[in-house]
């Protein structure tokens, strides 16, 4: 039997990881500058988060959440307090498209209405309604589509308030990324942000923020709208929440009622997923890395914004776009092939995407901007 050929796949086979390293079979070393798509927060194979997981799994790893299980409000009260949200509720499920759907649910149950608006350059998720909330018509199957989802152009404080004009009434949800990442790491403006929010309030709409990819410390905050000054009715997360293990989220506003049988998850929340959600806030909190990736993502970005043939860097924290004048994937390729060091692309073909462990120091800062300002001369040169 053959895999289903979804992925075009580097020829690569990692068997080893440690920190913000990987190796292949053959004992090369590689720079993890990718995280596997944001996923890796704490680093690879952290000793503490290894243990968690290794003593839950020989006490018992699986039950159904129709028994008590502690350790999801052991979790819940960590997370509240952490991310400032300890008056929300949390509703766990397995990934970040499965939390935004539930949101999308959540939202219309609420509201009793149908009508979202999205935004260009989204991605929310490849699940039935995370898929229509998604701007990309490629990952959309006819099932996925509907009159119901309102794409606008990001930042477009004049174009959301047309729509809330003509929609407001039939407006169940807002969802946002708190910064775009397969969309080349865009951020919202905080002038549009808090637009969104009162135009929310105004007409009684849910404010939904995905932090899916930008959240749990990656931009300098817990979830990166902090930077905004708005609070969100619905936030969903993943990614880094487990460093690898499937665990998702989404943090519900104290105003939305929970009834039996409106969400529901056979393994959302199990032992082995909280363990690992616990095991990388304890790091987090330990570790300081929520101000690690302000620190040394400023740093990197703004070295890389001398440098030859960068048109633009935009991100917070360890949420980095870089834009070139020409496309990245050959840069990509250099960097994999003849540094060792794994990068991100993106939708735009000219951004490259920087989304490490939040554990990197300097040292892994300067191979990567030592070996990037080379493959960038190199290929100034070759185009001269």
């Amino acid at each position: 039997m053959n895999l289903f050929d979804v992925y075009p796949l580097f020829d690569i086979t990692p068997v080893k990881a440690q920190g913000a390293y990987v190796w292949d079979e053959t004992g090369k070393r590689y720079l993890d500058l990718y995280g596997g798509h944001a996923v890796i927060s704490i680093g690879h194979s952290h000793p503490h988060y290894v243990k968690r997981i290794a003593r839950q799994l020989y006490d018992i790893g699986f039950y159904s959440n129709s028994v008590q299980m502690p350790l999801q409000q052991e979790l819940a009260d960590k997370l509240g307090k952490l991310s400032g949200y300890d008056d929300y509720s949390l509703f766990l499920c397995n990934s970040g498209a499965e939390a935004n759907e539930n949101a999308l649910k959540l939202a219309s149950f609420h509201t009793g209405r149908k009508k979202v608006i999205a935004f260009k350059g989204a991605f929310h998720g490849r699940t039935s309604a995370a898929v229509a909330a998604t701007d990309d018509p490629k990952l959309q199957a006819p099932i996925n589509e509907t009159d119901n989802i309102i794409f606008l152009p990001l930042n477009d404080i004049n174009a959301f308030a047309n729509a809330l004009q003509v929609h407001g009434t039939e407006l169940a949800a807002v969802i946002i990324e708190g910064i775009q990442g397969v969309g080349g790491v865009q951020i919202p403006d905080v002038t549009f942000m808090k637009a969104l929010a009162a135009g929310c309030e105004k007409v009684g709409a849910l404010l939904i923020l995905d932090e899916v990819q930008s959240g749990y410390g990656r931009t300098g905050k817990f979830f990166a709208h902090q930077n905004k000054d708005v609070k969100p009715h619905l936030i969903t997360m993943a990614k880094g929440m487990g460093n690898g293990f499937p665990v998702a989220g989404v943090l519900i506003n104290p105003q939305i009622e929970a009834k039996h049988g409106m969400l529901g998850t056979t393994f959302g929340g199990n032992y082995l997923a909280c363990v690992a959600a616990l095991a990388v806030l304890e790091v987090m909190e330990q570790e300081n890395l929520v101000q690690n990736a302000k620190n040394i993502g400023n740093w990197i970005m703004d070295v890389l914004r001398n440098m030859p043939g960068v048109k633009d860097v935009r991100g917070r924290g360890l949420m980095i776009g870089v834009e070139l004048n020409q496309p990245c994937a050959p840069i990509r390729k250099q960097l994999l092939e003849e540094y060792g060091i794994f990068t991100g692309a993106s939708s735009d073909k000219n951004t490259l995407r920087l989304l490490p462990p939040l554990c990197i120091g300097a040292r892994e800062g300067k191979k990567f901007l030592v070996a990037f300002e080379e493959v960038l001369l190199k290929t100034v040169l070759q185009t001269a």
